[in-house]
Order: structure tokens, then C-alpha cells, then sequence
């Protein structure tokens, strides 16, 4: 699968890329919601795991972005802030999974396989 991995957090960031490409995965990074729109608007990915907070546009407003795309990738929403409002407005811009941090490896890359299988 191609990932699009979108923390502002390097320690996020390194152990994920480090994990999906272990599991045989293709990963981008990006740190920004900016820089995820523009790997976006450049390839086709099959998986964006977003984080909410970011600095300048928010993971909201990449979710939003992704609702106009013709081929829209799924995505699983990272967030330190596991209220239950944020995981209902994530689900509802049309995130297919959600995570709370902190979380296990074994419990994302479940989530990955499990998102990968429905593509």
C-alpha cells in the first residue's frame, strides 16, 4: 500500500515510517497539512494517517480536502485529543478508522492491514 503518514511530532513520524516500511509498505511523510495536500495533489495514495492537530491547516481541513477527491484514499485519524466530538466530526469528513494517542504498534498496524483488506 502507498501511505501518506501526516504528523507535525518527529517522534511520531520516524517509528511509523520505520514500522509501515518494515511491513512492506510505501510511505510518504509530510509534517504539515500543507505539505499533505501537496503530496496529495501529486500521487495516489491508499492510506492517509492524519493526525488532527497540525500547525496551519488542521487534519479537519485535510479530511475536507480529501471529500473532493475522485479517487479519495481511506483514512485512520491520529489524535492526542480523543474526545468523542473530534471522533464524530473526524468519521463524519470521512475518516474510516480513528486512534487515540498513545496507542500501540500493534493496534496501528492492525488498523492498517484491516484498512488495506476493505480496499
Amino acid at each position: 500500500m502507498r501511505i501518506l503518514v501526516v504528523d507535525d511530532e518527529e517522534s511520531i513520524l520516524v517509528p511509523l515510517e520505520f514500522l509501515l516500511k518494515k511491513a512492506g509498505h510505501e510511505v510518504t511523510l509530510a509534517r504539515t497539512g500543507e505539505e499533505a495536500l501537496a503530496h496529495l495533489g501529486t500521487g495516489s495514495f491508499d492510506l492517509v494517517v492524519l493526525d488532527l492537530m497540525l500547525p496551519g491547516l488542521d487534519g479537519f481541513a485535510v479530511l475536507e480536502h480529501l471529500r473532493g477527491l475522485p479517487t479519495r484514499p481511506k483514512v485512520l485519524v491520529l489524535t492526542a485529543r480523543g474526545q468523542q466530538a473530534d471522533r464524530a466530526k473526524a468519521l463524519a469528513l470521512g475518516a474510516e478508522a480513528f486512534l487515540p494517542k498513545p496507542f500501540s504498534i500493534q493496534e496501528l498496524l492492525a488498523q492498517v492491514q484491516s484498512l488495506g483488506e476493505e480496499g
